[in-house]
């Protein structure tokens, strides 16, 4: 199965510019942040959004784009016992996740090794522009070079090493292939407030280590007619979320897509209200 509209070098021409500079805007990336999430029927979704509009624009990555979103793939790592995903389900204190992240199967776009962490009640994000060239021989454990980085900064190959030391102590390789449609509204002038809408998010067993956009018969995660409202914030909790949460009577939630695609795949398939709930990982 595949999402429209990111089908290698068929990307509209100027989001495939953004992204091949790494998408290196600030906004793009809140190191450590906060997240509120919600489960959101798309019949007042399209409330939502033109609520958000009046505070924040769209995501550039999703301008011109149909429905003003975009894909959006990320093939996670676990180890064969999957350690990761029944430390989130058990809800651990101190987290994390490690997954890479892309957009499109085009070889010259990078791709993202990422750690999502979670400490306390804030999210810490850390993450490495990569080739795709690259990715066999990070997930085999061999020393990046600097030609494989986009960006071969001190805090770049910082991320990366600890990426791989996590992967390593746990033994991990890839296990689930998860994507879905973003509809993404930032600040135009900060990093300090992301607002995101997540929809159609589907799984699947990925353990070769490659990047498709395509899934044979992927799990369906999200409920259908549901959207995930995620409401991020670096420090101070804006004012107007409080607005509209109050305007649209939203109630928080969890929505860990991670949890629920692992949680098909290995036929543990349980209410997903339930088995995300609390969650912010």
């Amino acid at each position: 199965m595949a999402l429209p509209g990111f089908l290698g070098s068929e990307l509209i021409p100027g989001l495939l510019r953004f992204q091949i500079r790494s998408m290196s805007q600030d906004h793009t990336l809140m190191a450590s942040r906060y997240e509120l999430k919600y489960l959101i029927p798309e019949s007042i979704a399209q409330g939502v959004s033109e609520f958000i509009q009046q505070y924040l624009e769209l995501d550039e990555f999703a301008f011109g784009q149909p429905d003003c979103s975009y894909a959006v793939h990320s093939v996670y790592l676990d180890s064969d016992d999957w350690t990761i995903y029944h430390r989130t389900l058990n809800g651990d204190r101190n987290r994390f996740k490690l997954r890479i992240r892309y957009y499109t199967e085009d070889p010259v776009v990078p791709v993202f090794c990422e750690i999502k962490r979670r400490e306390k009640d804030v999210i810490h994000k850390h993450r490495c522009a990569v080739r795709r060239t690259a990715v066999p021989d990070i997930l085999s454990g061999l020393e990046p070079r600097p030609e494989d980085l986009f960006n071969p900064k001190p805090q770049d190959l910082e991320a990366l090493r600890e990426f791989m030391r996590l992967g390593q102590t746990l033994g991990t390789g890839p296990k689930l292939h998860v994507f879905y449609q973003r509809e993404a509204y930032v600040n135009d002038f900060n990093n300090e407030v992301r607002v995101t809408l997540d929809r159609d998010v589907h799984a699947g067993p990925r353990f070769d280590g490659l990047l498709p956009t395509v899934c044979d018969r992927p799990y369906r995660c999200s409920p259908e007619g549901l959207v995930i409202l995620e409401l991020k914030f670096t420090s101070r909790f804006p004012g107007w979320y409080r607005d509209l949460v109050e305007t649209f009577s939203l109630a928080q939630t969890g929505a860990a897509k991670y949890v629920e695609g692992a949680s098909l795949h290995l036929g543990k398939r349980q209410n997903p209200r339930d088995i995300v709930r609390g969650l912010w990982l």
